[in-house]
């Protein structure tokens, strides 16, 4: 049979395995450290397992190992199927899931050794991250590449967040990733003092912009009609959301600097912003959800649809919570405390995982043949697990932030500090148990998604699916 006349479910497959793959390793490293930050000999006295080299891991693990190869595997499957076509080019869509592998495997021997450049969310060392620029050029050139020859006329709109995903970070990880090397496994950013601190947020926050919402929202606005058989709520809204999300997110980034070197007008442009963002932020929740309208009764026994729309509700919460602790003086509280560390994690494992998890659940079936998964109860049973473990994790370190920023700004009437440092730490330590075990709930949810994606793949080839003849829609 012609390949030309079907769509390529073999890089999909491969790409939605890997996100489960990752998915557990990475939640399992970041179980690791916070149990460490509660029982700190743990890391046992080796260097490589020490919570200042196994935390960059785990974020690394999460958001480029899970994360990104989720939205490798749906945009993929999402832009052939709504371009009615194959894709671009399946060398270099096989090129983009190796070099991706590689990029993870590269940090995942480098990072423990303490090979670093100290960059939140952009650790890796200067030869990794030109692989990183080369794999994302490749995957920028498949996916603009089928949207070019497609088929159908209109571009469906989980593309354009998609596009506007994959552009927007090649532009931020060339910018913040400019350095100059002095060896083979060291190097200096381009920049120097808050001139450094300025770019490394734009492009800190803004991978959390288009990663981490930009991208999830293009499986929203595919994966969430699919799966519960309603056309999206208001397709012009859904437009509206993407033009007002794309320009609004780039001015973000300042917030992160309040009360530092960072001219305060710029700290405050980054506040204005972040409030502004609030709008089309909830805009999208509120069109996801409402695609929902006279379907709200499979939600009682369709646990991929729960994991899709609680998605919404956790992405609703954290865009919330996040324009308040741009505000100065609710960020004079919440900043450097485990607040933050709530609400990252509130986005990541509620707003990130779940819609991430949902989509995959999705596919799996798809790409083996098959009507279903093996166990639609192991999917509920994992949904339930890792709620109740986000509930847990989050509330702990809101709980627990809250509790530090009031107790490192308690004073005396002789303006001496109340409490010390350490009793700050020793207060923080049972919410610190209580993270750990939430944590433990969420990766066992991970790990249930793991034998269910074995069960469901196993002897079993990737599906034949065939390209329509004459494409007049959007699938």
């Amino acid at each position: 049979m012609d390949q030309a006349l079907n769509y390529n479910y073999k890089v999909v497959k491969q790409f939605a395995i890997a996100t489960v793959v990752w998915g557990i390793v990475g939640m399992l490293v970041g179980v690791i450290v916070a149990a460490q930050l509660a029982w700190p000999a743990l890391n046992l006295d080796i260097p490589w397992l020490t919570y200042g080299r196994l935390r960059p891991l785990h974020t690394n693990a999460v958001i480029f190992a899970f994360g990104v190869s989720g939205l490798f595997a749906t945009s993929y499957y999402v832009v052939q199927r709504t371009c009615q076509v194959r894709l671009f080019s399946d060398k270099l869509a096989a090129f983009t899931f190796w070099g991706w592998q590689a990029v993870i495997l590269s940090a995942v021997i480098t990072l423990p050794m303490g090979l670093t450049r100290g960059k939140e969310y952009a650790e890796l060392e200067w030869p990794i991250t030109i692989l990183i620029a080369v794999v994302w050029v490749a995957y920028a050139t498949v996916f603009f590449g089928t949207l070019i020859t497609r088929k159908v006329k209109h571009i469906y709109v989980a593309n354009w967040f998609f596009g506007g995903y994959i552009l927007a970070v090649t532009l931020l990880h060339v910018v913040n990733g400019a350095s100059l090397p002095v060896s083979a496994f060291k190097s200096y950013s381009a920049y120097a003092g808050v001139q450094d601190a300025m770019i490394q947020w734009w492009y800190g926050h803004n991978a959390v912009g288009f990663i981490l919402t930009a991208g999830y929202l293009g499986m929203v606005y595919y994966f969430i009609p699919k799966q519960a058989e309603r056309p999206v709520y208001s397709y012009r809204l859904s437009i509206v959301h993407f033009w007002a999300l794309i320009f609004t997110y780039m001015w973000a980034g300042p917030h992160h600097l309040h009360y530092t070197a960072l001219p305060d007008w710029t700290q405050s442009l980054g506040m204005v912003f972040s409030l502004i963002l609030l709008a089309p932020s909830w805009g999208g929740m509120i069109n996801g959800i409402m695609t929902l309208s006279g379907a709200w009764h499979k939600l009682r026994t369709d646990p991929i649809l729960k994991f899709m729309i609680v998605s919404l509700s956790f992405y609703g919460m954290a865009t919330f919570e996040g324009p308040m602790m741009s505000i100065k003086t609710v960020n004079s509280l919440s900043h450097y405390t485990d607040w933050g560390i709530a609400h990252v994690h509130g986005g990541a494992l509620g707003w990130v995982g779940f819609i991430t998890m949902g989509s995959i659940y999705y596919l799996l079936p798809r790409l083996s043949g098959q009507q279903k998964m093996w166990s639609t109860k192991l999917i509920d049973v994992h949904f339930w697990v890792a709620t109740i473990g986000i509930v847990l994790y989050i509330a702990a370190m809101w709980i627990a932030g809250v509790m530090q920023g009031l107790m490192w700004r308690a004073v005396n009437p002789d303006g001496t500090l109340t409490y010390t440092f350490v009793e700050g730490v020793k207060a923080t330590y049972p919410y610190y148990v209580v993270r750990v075990s939430g944590g433990l709930l969420y990766l066992t949810g991970m790990c249930l998604m793991g034998y269910n994606t074995y069960m469901t793949l196993r002897n079993r080839e990737t599906a034949v699916a065939r390209i329509p003849a004459l494409a007049t829609k959007h699938a």
